[in-house]
């Protein structure tokens, strides 16, 4: 396989640091590593397989050299300013903003999902909501053999999906200090707020879920409704997901149905009290399922719990696998 360059963009922040850890773990063949950040974390020092690297200042010029694939995760400003400048010196850019994700231009990407979207970039390419990814893997042979009706996500989110300040809002407030980011403490609490609220009495979170899934899964009149909470859990975000299909199934071919998907484990063995749990899900990349069972209230439904790390599969790992894609498909020029 070839080598090729590659940049991050956002290389000292969390996700930024978690793209590093996955590409090292995953041995993606680089040739040479830029790494990019803020004039604030612009000449700190990063270590990637063995070798040191000094974080250079992102700038509009920085693309002015031979890199083949970008991996952003800087927040939508950034990328709404830096992605077509990268994309217009033949970089292609996976971004981990939600700034590209609904642009009909822009695929939007779960490798285990929709891998052939990757082809139709024209620059660009979308990770989605972390909290979108990690549905989206067990949905979609679902949705190929019995046909969703109708989607409710009720999400239970980590407090590092909001980064390092979400993180010490959750570690002060066990303390018993005040919080300083979120709208309430966290600590022993949940909040039913996480991004912004519009003028629907949604959030934008919610808002995300909805439309990427239908956008991903390529159908605008499935129904969906979302929930989206933030729990005092540190990483890994959790949901309780209640699909409505149109076809009727058996319930033991449906489990095998998640069985035999890529990127998901089944741990459903309630008898042993046996389901995921965020900490057993922690530093991993399979999305996790279980509590499988009917939905009685309808004719042909069922819930499901799904964990998934939201800092790698959610986030960093999706956009690595993206970049693989890229490869085997032989994108990278």
């Amino acid at each position: 396989m070839k080598k090729i360059n590659v940049a991050i963009v956002g290389a000292t922040g969390m996700v930024g640091r978690t793209f590093l850890k996955v590409l090292e773990e995953r041995q993606f063949p680089i040739d040479t590593l830029y790494l990019f950040s803020s004039a604030r974390s612009a000449g700190s020092s990063v270590t990637f397989n063995g070798h040191d690297y000094i974080v250079e200042e992102l700038k509009e010029d920085v693309f002015d050299r031979d890199i083949h694939i970008a991996l952003f995760s800087a927040g939508g400003e950034i990328s709404a300013k830096f992605a077509p400048i990268a994309a217009s010196k033949g970089v292609i850019v996976v971004d981990n903003s939600s700034y590209w994700r609904m642009d009909p231009e822009v695929p939007l990407v779960v490798p285990e999902v929709n891998p052939d979207a990757v082809k139709n970039h024209k620059g660009i390419i979308a990770n989605p909501n972390c909290s979108t990814i990690q549905a989206m893997v067990p949905l979609k042979p679902l949705n190929d053999k019995y046909k969703i009706k109708r989607v409710v996500y009720s999400t239970y989110q980590a407090v590092s999906g909001s980064g390092v300040r979400g993180i010490q809002d959750l570690e002060d407030g066990v303390k018993g200090d005040d919080n300083k980011f979120y709208p309430h403490p966290i600590a022993y609490n949940c909040l039913p707020h996480i991004d912004v609220f519009t003028d629907t009495g949604y959030s934008k979170e919610e808002l995300k879920m909805i439309n990427e899934t239908m956008k991903i899964l390529d159908n605008y009149d499935m129904k969906i409704t979302a929930t989206t909470v933030r729990v005092p859990v540190k990483n890994c975000h959790s949901e309780s997901i209640n699909i409505e299909f149109e076809e009727a199934f058996e319930l033991s071919s449906l489990v095998k149905t998640l069985e035999e998907m890529t990127g998901v484990v089944v741990v459903d063995n309630i008898s042993n009290n046996e389901y995921p749990t965020a900490i057993d899900c922690s530093g991993k990349d399979e999305v996790f399922v279980g509590r499988i069972r009917r939905d009685f209230s309808v004719d042909n439904g069922i819930n499901m719990w799904v964990v998934a790390d939201n800092i790698r599969k959610g986030a960093a790992t999706n956009a690595v696998q993206i970049a693989e894609l890229l490869l085997s498909y032989d994108l990278v020029q």
